[in-house]
């Protein structure tokens, strides 16, 4: 079956492409082109944290464990809080709005010790249905001290060029736009209303390395501003990443060999019928 698939593939592959590279790819690539401002990042030293977490949970005769781990943690490996919850109950608990409850939590102490906060994702998500209750707390606490961003290594944001017909993400245009160091013009979105809008740049700290998302809360936001935040990030990044970011995630992150350990402890895979959470 898969051999049929494959060959498929190489036939319409021209076609399949198409869909992303249709006739307004390069006008869109043009203007991202032109969007762009080159930057080389004068590295600025700064106190970054960087907040992420991770959940995971596995199914058994109608039952479901679940572990939720959020963490912040500086540049310098300093541990600016940790927290966690695991339970053993009926299927359909919401562990990623628990996830961002911890991460909202995490934030209140990390704006007290840090230069800039940097939160792992998107302020979209944060925004969306699932998130409503922790909206206001969100945006009191980005308020307080203005030091709170947000960022992503990819993004599925589609609202920059989508008058003109963009099929893919914004993400996708300005990585076939350029390779060089820099950052996009700001773009503020009020799509959540006039009093949560939200400014938006893609940037790249480094030749040839990855695109970053970087989200901020309003619109009253400046490019002199964003290449003083793009100097205190470039000082700790790694490949093109801020550091502290990748240390809160190699820290929380919550794997299914993790997961199999837990029902190891708890000797879940002793029951009837519940070998099926270790394969």
């Amino acid at each position: 079956m898969l051999n049929t698939v494959y060959k498929e593939a190489i036939r319409n592959r021209e076609k399949i492409l198409s869909v992303i590279r249709g006739p307004k790819f390069e006008q869109i690539v043009g203007i991202a082109r032109q969007n762009w401002i080159e930057y080389c990042p004068k590295k600025q030293d700064s106190t970054l944290c960087g907040i992420d977490s991770s959940f995971n949970s596995t199914k058994f005769q109608g039952m479901e464990l679940w572990v939720v781990t959020a963490v912040g943690m500086q540049s310098n490996g300093l541990l600016i809080d940790s927290l966690h919850r695991q339970g053993l109950g009926r299927i359909g608990l919401d562990i990623s709005k628990m996830a961002s409850e911890m991460e909202v939590d995490i934030c209140k102490k990390a704006i007290e010790v840090s230069d800039t906060v940097m939160m792992d994702g998107s302020l979209y998500s944060q925004f969306m249905t699932r998130q409503t209750g922790l909206t206001p707390e969100i945006v009191r606490i980005m308020t307080r001290k203005n030091n709170v961003i947000f960022i992503a290594k990819t993004s599925n944001t589609n609202v920059q060029f989508k008058d003109l017909g963009s099929q893919a993400g914004d993400i996708f245009y300005y990585n076939h736009a350029v390779k060089s160091p820099g950052f996009s013009r700001i773009f503020v979105d009020s799509e959540f209303g006039r009093d949560k809008k939200i400014s938006s740049i893609y940037a790249r700290l480094s030749d040839s390395t990855p695109l970053i998302k970087i989200e901020l809360f309003g619109d009253n936001h400046t490019e002199d501003e964003v290449k003083i935040m793009l100097d205190k990030l470039a000082k700790t990044s790694v490949g093109g990443y801020p550091y502290a970011l990748k240390l809160a995630h190699n820290n929380c992150k919550i794997s299914s060999g993790d997961l199999a350990k837990l029902v190891s402890l708890y000797g879940i895979s002793n029951e009837i019928g519940s070998r099926e959470v270790l394969e």
